[in-house]
């Protein structure tokens, strides 16, 4: 290596920049129990990631459901959330079980595992529940705002976007700060129901007859299905087992063993929590309005309008209105980072967070400005029910695989579930998916019916067929086909380092440079990674409005200058002896720098830090983080 003193540094730190596969990466592993004394405080380090996946079990879309129940049926359907919630339980912990136990989240076991056309297919489906889920969060919120501030519910569409940059800036304070951002919604959430259930006074004798199973007629069945499809969201089974993997946890037996206990725990208190809170809502609409004889109450404008004239208080519509909003926020967090997971695991994606929160509330935004505009504020509930017609459809293709890949030795181990568990697993998954063919059916008929048009059932009778046939492909592609030897347990792998090579080193390298005060690091960092043969290749982009027009022919001042700087850098090389060339490059910085480095061949690229972050990154432009992206070879941040 050659002396590094040549250029002295202001600060000796440095960072590889390279493709992460790991889930959330900028939070991966970011929490460690561990660090805490033994005892509740190493237990409260685990909880956390279950109340983020808690939201998703309480959101706006679970409101209509429970409120058209209470109203219609009165108490008799508290067992059907009790039971959708233990299928939510049993699910979800599964999926932490995933993430501890193999290392990689449910999108990334399927791209790992399934074709490359199944899981392209899978992953569109993914995309479009997890839109669907936002759509009902978004509408949810725009609703509470109407209720509450009599803000229009376009309006209060639009400012839901910004909500894009209130997760960035919490997820930029740590994984814990977001955790208690939500526990704090959730807290808000049931903290209001807690006072409406004191205005209303339920009869005990009458809730607990409630937990009793029996399905009124038809009418009820069809409600009972709408409240499992509500219930149990898939996006949540792709978060759960990305956001385990924020803790630390060790490698051998009983460390895992304990992870997986802490979690089932935190899974446990935190959906037992959103029962308690869909049963409220449930109670509520049955104690307010089945009793009252208002049956046909299914719509949170109803039911807000509703509870200030009938328990003689203002404040049961306000805290209604006010739980309404927390439920949306709080969901909508969730979402957007079940939308990151599910591109970086399904496609191996990595791109910038805020484009990507942006695209996901878009997605969602859009429709729902559309259907305001053109069919007005009255559709609003319409497309809710709309949101979670294709959350219950995409359920199946997130169940299916999570129970195939538990149930796997190769890739589980000793962590493999249980025969019991097991066929547990499956009567939940045949219970979804038959009253998903079920409603599928139903839309079919209905569609078929509403349509007097040839091409268009054919359309419906190829949809319904391809819906089947993914269905028959996801299910028997494990149990048909040899798994290939590519899964690994995780925490069984071991390596032997005796057979490794040192790296030689870099001998062609590029350095780019700004002019400014991190040339030093970035040329410190370039000796000591380099041998007496290497060959450094320097190039400065000059930006300014002339140099961004004429290109070479500009000669302004600032490329003067820049030139005259850069002849100075390599007259310094020589003067050392070192073989440097240079050049001035003009336009883009990031297409300018990755045309030098692979014109001039170099297998190490190191650039100095911008300095910025966030919001600046839009605005200044985030060059090394959309450069590592162009290049394939190592790229350094000197610091």
């Amino acid at each position: 290596m050659l002396d590094s003193s040549i250029f002295a540094p202001q600060e000796n730190k440095v960072r590889m920049q390279h493709h992460s596969d790991k889930s959330l990466s900028d939070v991966h592993g970011s929490v460690d129990p561990m660090k805490r004394k033994a005892g509740w405080r190493r237990i409260l380090a685990f909880l956390g990631p279950a109340y983020l996946i808690s939201v998703g079990y309480m959101d706006p879309g679970n409101w209509a459901t429970d409120i058209a129940g209470g109203s219609a049926f009165g108490y008799s359907l508290i067992w059907v959330l009790l039971m959708s919630n233990l299928m939510a339980l049993l699910l979800q912990s599964l999926s932490a079980r995933l993430g501890i136990v193999q290392g990689k989240d449910l999108a990334q076991c399927n791209r790992y595992y399934y074709p490359r056309s199944i899981n392209f297919i899978l992953y569109i489906l993914a995309e479009l529940a997890i839109a669907a889920c936002d759509l009902a969060e978004v509408l949810g919120m725009a609703i509470g705002l109407n209720l509450l501030l009599h803000i229009p519910l376009l309006v209060g569409v639009s400012i839901s976007v910004l909500d894009t940059f209130l997760l960035l800036f919490l997820q930029r304070l740590g994984i814990r700060k977001l955790e208690a951002f939500i526990i704090t919604l959730v807290a808000i959430i049931g903290l209001c129901f807690w006072i409406e259930m004191w205005y209303v006074k339920p009869e005990p004798l009458e809730v607990i007859k409630g937990f009793v199973p029996g399905i009124p007629n038809k009418a009820a069945l069809y409600i009972a299905i709408g409240i499992i499809g509500a219930t149990v969201m898939p996006h949540n089974l792709y978060l759960h087992s990305a956001l385990v993997q924020t803790r630390v946890t060790g490698s051998d037996r009983q460390s895992i063993k304990r992870a997986i206990r802490y979690n089932i725990a935190d899974s446990a208190i935190a959906l037992n929590l959103a029962f308690l809170v869909n049963a409220a809502i449930l109670i509520l609409a049955a104690a307010v309005f089945y009793k009252a004889g208002l049956h046909e109450v299914a719509s949170m404008e109803e039911a807000h309008q509703l509870l200030a004239p009938m328990l003689g208080t203002r404040w049961s519509s306000h805290l209604f209105a006010i739980a309404l909003i927390a439920a949306g926020q709080s969901s909508t967090v969730t979402g957007t980072l079940a939308g990151q997971i599910v591109m970086e695991g399904y496609l191996s994606l990595r791109i910038n967070p805020v484009i990507r929160r942006l695209i996901t509330r878009l997605l969602a935004v859009i429709p729902a400005i559309i259907v305001i505009v053109v069919m007005g504020e009255t559709e609003v509930n319409a497309m809710l029910i709309f949101s979670q017609v294709i959350l219950s459809m995409q359920l199946a293709f997130a169940i299916i695989p999570l129970i195939h890949f538990v149930s796997d030795r190769k890739g589980m181990g000793e962590f493999v579930i249980g025969r019991t568990t097991k066929v547990i697993s499956w009567i939940c998954a045949g219970i979804i998916i038959g009253l998903n063919l079920w409603q599928l059916t139903e839309s079919g008929r209905e569609w078929l019916t509403h349509t007097d048009h040839a091409w268009v059932k054919i359309l419906i009778w190829l949809f319904l067929a391809g819906f089947v046939a993914l269905l028959a492909i996801t299910i028997c592609y494990p149990l048909i086909l040899r798994r290939q030897q590519r899964h690994h347990v995780m925490h069984n792998r071991s390596f032997d380092l005796t057979g490794l090579k040192p790296a030689r080193p870099f001998r062609n390298i590029a350095l780019a440079l700004d002019f400014g005060a991190q040339d030093a690091n970035v040329l410190s960092y370039a000796m000591s990674f380099a041998a007496a043969d290497t060959r450094f290749f320097l190039v400065h982009v000059v930006e300014s409005a002339p140099a961004n027009t004429l290109g070479a022919a500009s000669k302004d001042m600032e490329s003067l200058e820049d030139q005259q700087i850069l002849d100075e850098y390599l007259a310094a090389f020589a003067a050392r002896s070192l073989t440097a060339s240079g050049n001035i490059a003009y336009g883009n910085r990031v297409q300018a720098i990755e045309n030098f480095t692979k014109t001039n061949q170099a297998d190490l690229l190191i650039v100095g830090s911008h300095g910025h972050h966030s919001v600046m990154d839009i605005l200044l432009g985030e060059t090394v983080n959309t450069l590592r992206h162009k290049v394939n070879i190592p790229v350094f941040i000197a610091q």
